[in-house]
């Protein structure tokens, strides 16, 4: 983060009293760990991308050959 973006971010959090600052930060400190799970799995999932691209062309092509199943929940 810039630092005219953080000092935007102070700015904003200063301009209204006192009380309405404090639920501001606390929004933020319940926010900001979601925000961060949300960063992570974009991640993950941008890492894992081509391996499940191929994984989907794989079954593709085995239900096309005839050598795919129908999925038995039994059997998990």
């Amino acid at each position: 983060m810039t630092s005219a973006t953080i000092a935007t971010l102070v700015k904003m959090i200063e301009s209204p009293p006192a009380p309405e600052q404090e639920q501001v930060v606390e929004h933020l400190r319940e926010y900001l760990p979601d925000l961060q799970d949300e960063v992570r799995w974009d991640q993950l999932v941008q890492r894992t991308q081509p391996s499940l691209v191929e994984a989907a062309r794989k079954a593709r092509r085995e239900k096309a050959a005839g050598q795919a199943a129908p999925l038995d929940s039994s059997r998990l």
